[in-house]
């Protein structure tokens, strides 16, 4: 069955994270779907803005199966790939070509803070968790991480989550900039569709907008793309470091 759902009116798709039973962690095959729906809005052109979801938790980063089987050998090809089509499934949030809005309840948590801090907005549940995580279980960062986080909280911020763990509510995230409205889970959705349908009702204007706005306000820092290239190594040998007879580790990404 299908971890994805898709659904598109009124010129708004909203894409859903569908796999509860692990609190939404990124399969290879959950992420090729996650593609998938992406390229099928951005192929609509009535599509005129994209919310993501994930319904009671957002994301709980990448599947544990798949980061157990890298750490074995980061740099084995079917490994590397694995990984790299985590990478893919946020990457592509952020090539999309409408404006796109995360709507967070429950938690963010690794590849799952990615794939929210991939979208040019977010709207989030007060009580909502976010938090790297990554260095929790002894991983090094992934996915062009820091370069997520400090064009989207700034320096600090992306210091006190990603060096120094510290997990953050939905309230929080919006005094830090990182989130523009966090409301009672029950109003997350339909406050992220309001906010889509207001730039949907123009596709074309939106698709053009939302271009450049994001070649206007892009990190002046490190690129995301070469974010993701500084973070691969070192991520591969923390895998490789974790492997021998570590205990299975909680999803993150």
């Amino acid at each position: 069955m299908s971890e994805i759902r898709y659904e598109a009116s009124d010129g708004v798709a909203v894409v859903t994270l569908d796999a509860p039973a692990r609190r939404n962690a990124l399969t290879v095959e959950m992420a090729a779907e996650l593609v998938a729906a992406l390229d099928e809005a951005d192929a609509d052109g009535k599509v005129g803005a994209v919310v993501i979801g994930g319904g009671a938790s957002f994301c709980a980063g990448a599947d544990r199966a798949v980061l157990a089987a890298a750490g074995a050998d980061p740099a084995e090809d079917a490994h590397f790939k694995s990984i790299e089509a985590i990478y893919q499934a946020f990457l592509r949030v952020g090539e999309l070509r409408s404006p796109t809005i995360a709507a967070i309840r429950g938690a963010a948590v690794g590849a799952g803070m990615n794939l929210a801090l991939a979208t040019d907005l977010r709207v989030v549940g007060r009580d909502a968790r976010l938090l790297s995580g990554f260095l929790r279980i002894g991983l090094h960062p992934g996915g062009g991480h820091f370069a997520l986080l400090a064009r989207t909280a700034g320096r600090e911020a992306a210091a006190a989550l990603g060096l120094f763990g510290a997990a953050i509510t939905g309230t929080r995230a919006v005094e830090l900039g990182m989130a523009w409205a966090a409301v009672d889970d029950a109003a997350v959705d339909q406050t992220a569709f309001d906010l889509a349908a207001a730039a949907a009702a123009d596709p074309e204007l939106s698709r053009r907008t939302v271009a450049s706005f994001r070649r206007s306000t892009g990190s002046p820092g490190v690129s995301w793309d070469v974010g993701v290239e500084v973070e691969r190594s070192p991520q591969m040998w923390s895998m490789r470091r974790k492997a021998p007879g570590a205990r299975p580790s909680p999803p993150i990404g």
